[in-house]
């Protein structure tokens, strides 16, 4: 056998597991890559998701307002009409 079969021979046998815990560190490091990514995503979201509530409490606040004032008209009104009739 000749030295350089037997070195790439040996190359091989050695260099397979390296190979192999080298991917799976890769694949380690771009799955918490992906994760952290996801998470950030997924803060964002509900970040937006607070300030739409908010938002619309606002907007519920002031509808109840206006239809609060509009009962209290639709009341006098009546008022003004039974008098009348």
């Amino acid at each position: 056998m000749s030295e350089q079969v037997y070195l790439a021979s040996i190359g091989v046998l050695f260099g397979t597991p390296l190979f192999i815990f080298a991917m799976k560190y890769a694949s380690a490091a771009y799955q918490a890559r992906s994760r952290t990514l996801s998470d950030n995503a997924y803060r964002e979201l509900a970040t937006r998701a607070v300030t739409v509530q908010a938002e619309n409490t606002v907007s519920l606040s002031a509808v109840q307002t206006s239809l609060t004032e509009i009962a209290t008209r639709l009341a006098s009104v009546e008022k003004i009409l039974k008098e009348v009739g």
